[in-house]
């Protein structure tokens, strides 16, 4: 099966791609992520750890690895209405949060609003734009505080 697009000609910027080093333990750089993108305006209903789920259910043995799931409400509603609802299957806005060494972790994300419209799921209109840059703006935010 080949995929409809090449996804090396998609560039980070399209899918809302960020990413920075924080330099300190896996934990507080958890705690600080949580606390920066709460300050943005983010709420973060859903959070894991993958790593420690593998760890215990397969022996993975992989390093730290942890996912906060990001949610603006208003921006979720609005985003639910402009989509018929489909853009739920992508929330939330998950933020990721891994140890690259000890005290050095990776912060990334990916924009669900971008990469939903980009597939499909989210038209491509005015109000979606809208979404797209509001979300985009409280992102931008909470990684500079970072």
């Amino acid at each position: 099966m080949s995929l409809p697009i090449d996804p090396s000609t998609i560039d980070p910027e399209a899918v809302g791609e960020q990413r920075t080093t924080l330099e300190m333990g896996h934990e507080s750089a958890v705690e600080h992520v949580r606390e920066t993108f709460e300050a943005a305006g983010f709420g973060i209903p859903v959070e894991f750890s993958p790593s420690d789920l593998l760890n215990e259910k397969v022996d993975a043995d992989r390093d730290p690895y942890y996912v906060l799931g990001a949610c603006n409400p208003a921006m979720a509603d609005r985003v639910l209405d402009a989509s018929d609802g489909r853009m739920g299957a992508l929330f939330p806005c998950n933020v990721v949060v891994w140890e690259t060494e000890p005290g050095v972790q990776t912060v990334y994300h990916v924009s669900i609003m971008k990469i939903g419209r980009l597939i499909g799921l989210a038209p491509d209109d005015e109000e979606m734009a809208d979404i797209v840059a509001a979300t985009g703006e409280m992102v931008d935010e909470a990684f500079a505080a970072l």
